[in-house]
């Protein structure tokens, strides 16, 4: 029995998000050319299930690159109206469209020349009509046994808020690098993390002259802890590393002699680099794929700023 119960509930829901789906048209194309014009915040506005529902679509915005604030319709008729400024676009979430909090609001948003974009399941109701723009979120039946609860029509707008989202992160170019500056926290902030605030560098970070010989060299492996040394040139860019697999094998193939070598002779002068800005999760696939321990980070001139060993990227248990 429940799980017949929890079943209808999926496939209603479902059902709702494909109707959705094969009804989204230029309207929806509107709405986004609004939010992308928007030099203002996006004010969402809800009350009930459906304030839940505009909180979250509020922070999803914001946490992809579309500044947007929640502003509770109550709240905002007994002093939060201070909170919209002329440049905001105001969206609302009401599906029935009639939601007297918000509709009490509207007079104050078309004094300040606010553009507002509608989330309603009712597209001549009220709220609809002072609209520039009209979502239709409507669905045939809710999930609930009643069809009382708001169950797949917040399911449907809150996907509605998903899609507009996803879209506006689309079309303002939004990268990887921007959702980092926006996560520093948590799993997701510790990914996306830049090589720059995990690297070893400067007096951490070993580097020897091509023209060391090799017991420097090993007195900087040994020091650093690292595994690896850099070698630079006379201008200080990268010219190679060496590593302790590189001296292993040197040792199997030249014994004693191996002390007696130049770097520059024997270093690796292709190594796996990478710029400071490139995110920690980017260094730890290039270390899996190249199935390495450590990246040498460079600046545009190539000269090496730091290195970014795996054991860094264990700390942060991105695996």
């Amino acid at each position: 029995m429940s799980l017949d119960t929890a079943r209808r509930v999926l496939r209603i829901e479902a059902e709702a998000l494909a109707d959705l789906q094969q009804r989204l048209d230029g309207s929806f194309e509107r709405a986004v050319d609004v939010l992308l014009a928007c030099k203002g915040r996006v004010v969402v506005v809800g009350m009930g299930k459906s304030g839940l529902i505009g909180r979250k679509i509020a922070a999803t915005l914001s946490s992809t690159g579309t500044p947007s604030v929640f502003l509770h319709p109550a709240e905002a008729l007994h002093g939060d109206l201070g909170m919209l400024m002329r440049e905001d676009v105001v969206l609302a979430v009401s599906y029935g469209g009639e939601t007297e909090e918000i509709a009490a609001l509207l007079e104050t948003i078309k004094r300040l020349g606010l553009r507002m974009i509608t989330l309603t399941g009712h597209p001549r109701s009220t709220i609809a009509a002072a609209s520039d723009v009209i979502l239709d979120v409507s669905v045939k039946e809710e999930a609930c046994s009643l069809n009382l609860a708001p169950t797949a029509s917040t399911t449907v707008a809150m996907a509605m808020g998903d899609a507009l989202a996803v879209t506006l992160l689309d079309r303002r170019g939004f990268s990887h690098g921007d959702f980092a500056a926006l996560h520093p926290g948590g799993r997701l902030g510790k990914k996306l993390l830049r090589v720059e605030n995990l690297m070893h560098s400067g007096e951490a970070m070993p580097r020897v002259s091509v023209t060391a010989k090799m017991p420097d060299v090993i007195y900087e492996i040994s020091k650093k802890g690292l595994g690896m040394t850099t070698v630079v040139d006379a201008d200080g860019r990268l010219a190679g590393i060496v590593t302790d697999g590189d001296l292993r094998r040197l040792m199997q193939q030249r014994g004693a002699a191996t002390i007696d070598l130049v770097v520059g002779d024997c270093m690796n002068r292709t190594p796996q680099t990478l710029g400071p800005t490139e995110l920690a999760g980017g260094a730890l696939r290039i270390m899996e794929e190249r199935k390495i321990t450590s990246l040498v980070v460079i600046d545009a001139g190539r000269k090496p700023v730091g290195v970014v060993h795996l054991h860094d990227l264990w700390t942060l248990e991105l695996f």
